[in-house]
């Protein structure tokens, strides 16, 4: 018996795989939604004592990889497009 190991979130992950970023405004537009940096890395103080650390959850994104690789291709977009308006 064959088993296929096949993940219900695959299709999105290779969609996101299979965007190419060749627009100024997508471009922009995909630097402002995803962000730079985790948002969710807090540290919680009481009376200015801190009392607990919550870590950085984006690893636990299923996207994670796709999305900061989408963002990375939106700044060399970017970064490229400036290069060539100097020139």
């Amino acid at each position: 018996m064959i088993k296929f190991n096949i993940h219900p979130l695959d299709g999105i992950r290779h969609w996101l795989e299979t965007i190419h970023v060749d627009d100024r405004r997508q471009a922009n537009w995909l630097c402002r939604f995803i962000p730079a940096q985790c948002p969710f890395a807090r540290t919680i103080a009481v009376f200015g004592h801190p009392v607990m650390r919550i870590p950085p959850l984006c690893k636990l994104n299923p996207f994670y990889e796709q999305l900061t690789f989408l963002r990375f291709q939106a700044l060399c977009f970017l970064a490229e497009q400036n290069t060539e308006s100097l020139a």
